[in-house]
């Protein structure tokens, strides 16, 4: 394996956006949206994957495909879509903001700056999770899905695609309503955006679990709340009381100080 000169790999991780924090070589690190190398060692995902078939779902730089890979995974898949125009868009969506998420995407370039660095062999399969099938990419032993769910009309329906290709087990980590698991525990509840952009459904904590369940999987341990930091690479307000406010005022508040509200259910096919 050739080992990339430090100087350029330093060069290409400046010249774009990243959503991952990903360390590529000693000293070189990508300025991620978010960070999730704490939360990585908090999820049940198994310390070995010794001879096991691994997916990630939404993959984008690769975070969690990797980390599988380095976990001893046999063989690890890694499916997302690089075209904008083929997210669930709401239809009120304007060009402009279709055009700026899709230059903050890419066309994976992070993903294979990062593979070529670390000298992966993860392979990368351009395809939505709406169209998995397992006469395509197989059946799996391990399955993640992260932050994804969140930018779906559809989630259950996504669900029951996974379900499809699931040998094993399956580990979902998305985005939660904070207040609305709090007031409501056990109750599934969601809010709903839906308003120019691909952000659609927020459930509690109780709402993704059910949305697990109802498509097809059964839960293998209690749900659990899990937060993911912000990276080097998101902007962040300064704390001001005329934060609390507003709601996304909050929100900004509540990820800068512990980090973006996730849901970790882990389920296997029922």
């Amino acid at each position: 394996m050739n080992t990339p000169d430090p100087q350029d790999l330093r060069r290409e991780v400046e010249e774009r956006q990243w959503y991952h924090t990903l360390e590529l070589a000693p000293g070189v690190l990508t300025p991620g949206w978010f960070d999730t190398r704490q939360v990585a060692g908090e999820l049940p995902i198994p310390a070995s994957l010794d001879g096991l078939r691994c997916l990630d779902i939404g993959t984008f730089d690769g975070f969690w495909a990797f980390t599988m890979e380095g976990r001893g995974a046999r063989e690890v898949v890694a499916v997302d879509l690089l075209d904008p125009r083929r997210f669930d868009w709401p239809v009120n969506s304007e060009r402009a903001t279709i055009a700026e998420i899709g230059k903050r995407k890419g066309q994976g370039e992070g993903f294979e700056i990062a593979r070529r660095a670390l000298g992966s062999r993860v392979q990368r399969m351009e395809m939505s999770v709406y169209d998995l099938d397992r006469e395509q990419v197989g059946r799996f032993d391990f399955i993640y899905l992260g932050s994804l769910l969140l930018h779906l009309r559809d989630p259950v329906r996504a669900l029951e695609r996974v379900r499809d290709v699931c040998d094993g087990s399956l580990l979902v980590v998305d985005s939660i309503n904070l207040p609305l698991s709090l007031a409501a525990p056990r109750r599934p509840l969601a809010s709903l955006d839906g308003l120019g952009r691909p952000w659609w459904w927020n459930p509690n904590l109780a709402g993704l679990e059910r949305m697990v369940v109802a498509a097809g999987f059964r839960v293998l341990r209690p749900p659990r709340r899990v937060y993911i930091e912000p990276g080097a690479g998101q902007p962040l307000p300064a704390p001001h009381p005329r934060l609390l406010l507003r709601r996304r005022g909050r929100e900004a508040l509540l990820l800068g100080r512990r980090g973006s509200p996730h849901g970790a259910v882990l389920a296997a096919p029922a």
